[in-house]
């Protein structure tokens, strides 16, 4: 069996890919899989450090208004196309799957031409204008919050998979990971904005921290992502007269590295509202206060993030509001309740789909 993937640009779109592709492997001991991208995209890393193959194809995402750029885009689209025609023959798929991204719009559009069934999977509750234009002409459209069927009302071939996770995510148990970090019985937090950080969001957090300290109630571990921004947060942190090497309850670092297991042994996650990150979250039942990125296309994390609210297994504070006092607030609201607090562990786990990946699967082998 042969199977085309086109997906790229960031990780939100190459994660799922891989881990959709990974899985059909471990199913499938002879599956010959290909990647489609651009230059210009994290597949360009990411794709051939799992050990895929990884064509390329020259095309850009279209602009929200009219301009020189729009017209460029335009203009890439035919030989896009003929060039994923051309990788389509001497590859010969069994099937296409696009899971995201501009890259998806020529690959899936020529498979669709040529008669090869085609599968698209969208992570976010706001489908993007690819999947949009797409699902007039795939055999399937797969989402991975249900509310984005909502936003393609005229989409007839729509199914609700979930967006597949890291097997190591569901590994993991409770229990056994707060006694690997050695946590005791109070309240732990995890606190991540992102693997390259987020000004605003670590500022407001590092506020919040300087005002609970003292009262070493709670346990905390935050990453603050790259790009200085560990430096930023200490110095914050000293400028509010905290010195946090003082506590040891609260750890701050640049990067996460055990993320499977502190998410595990979370009792409440501070993050924003990435599709891969949900869908993680919602997997293992664990409550959330989401701050989306304003700084995304569509605002898909605000509308990623609602879901969950609406769900009950989510507080969102956007951006605009995020303050030391509001996340005091949120914080107390959620975990200074046991009951809230199992409440929304139960409908955070109702959302959840741990097993997304075979659902995906068995989709795809459905067409074929």
């Amino acid at each position: 069996m042969k199977i085309l993937f086109a997906g790229g640009g960031t990780a939100g779109h190459i994660n799922p890919a891989l881990a959709i592709a990974n899985y059909i492997c471990k199913e499938n001991k002879d599956t010959e899989i290909k990647f489609v991208g651009t230059n210009e995209g994290l597949e360009v890393s990411l794709i051939p450090h799992s050990g895929y193959d990884l064509e390329l194809i020259k095309v850009h995402g279209f602009e929200r208004k009219l301009s020189m750029g729009t017209v460029k885009t335009l203009m890439e689209i035919p030989a896009a196309v003929a060039k994923s025609k051309k990788i389509i023959k001497d590859f010969k798929p069994d099937i296409v799957v696009g899971t995201g991204g501009y890259v998806c719009g020529p690959v899936l559009y020529a498979a669709a031409k040529m008669k090869i069934p085609t599968f698209v999977h969208e992570s976010n509750a706001f489908p993007g204008i690819t999947t949009k234009i797409l699902s007039k002409y795939v055999d399937r459209v797969a989402v991975g919050i249900e509310a984005a069927k909502n936003y393609l009302p005229k989409c007839k071939n729509v199914v609700f998979t979930g967006n597949p996770v890291r097997p190591s995510i569901l590994e993991s148990e409770s229990f056994a990971a707060r006694r690997k970090l050695g946590l005791d019985s109070r309240p732990f937090i995890v606190i991540f904005g992102g693997s390259l950080g987020a000004r605003d969001f670590n500022g407001a957090v590092a506020d919040w921290i300087s005002k609970i300290a003292d009262s070493e109630k709670y346990q905390i571990l935050m990453g603050t992502g790259k790009l200085n921004q560990y430096d930023k947060v200490i110095n914050r942190l000293k400028d509010n007269g905290v010195n946090i090497e003082r506590y040891k309850n609260i750890t701050i670092s640049e990067y996460i590295y055990d993320m499977d297991i502190a998410m595990n042994a979370a009792d409440l996650v501070i993050s924003r509202a990435g599709a891969s990150t949900l869908a993680e979250l919602t997997a293992i039942g664990k409550p959330a206060i989401l701050v989306p990125s304003p700084y995304v296309t569509d605002n898909h994390q605000e509308h990623n993030a609602r879901a969950i609210e609406n769900g009950g297994g989510a507080k969102v504070i956007l951006e605009s509001e995020l303050n030391s006092d509001r996340i005091e607030k949120e914080v107390e609201n959620i975990v200074g309740s046991s009951a809230k607090l199992a409440d929304m562990k139960k409908a955070s786990a109702k959302m959840g789909v741990p097993n997304s990946a075979e659902i995906i699967y068995n989709e795809i082998m459905s067409l074929l």
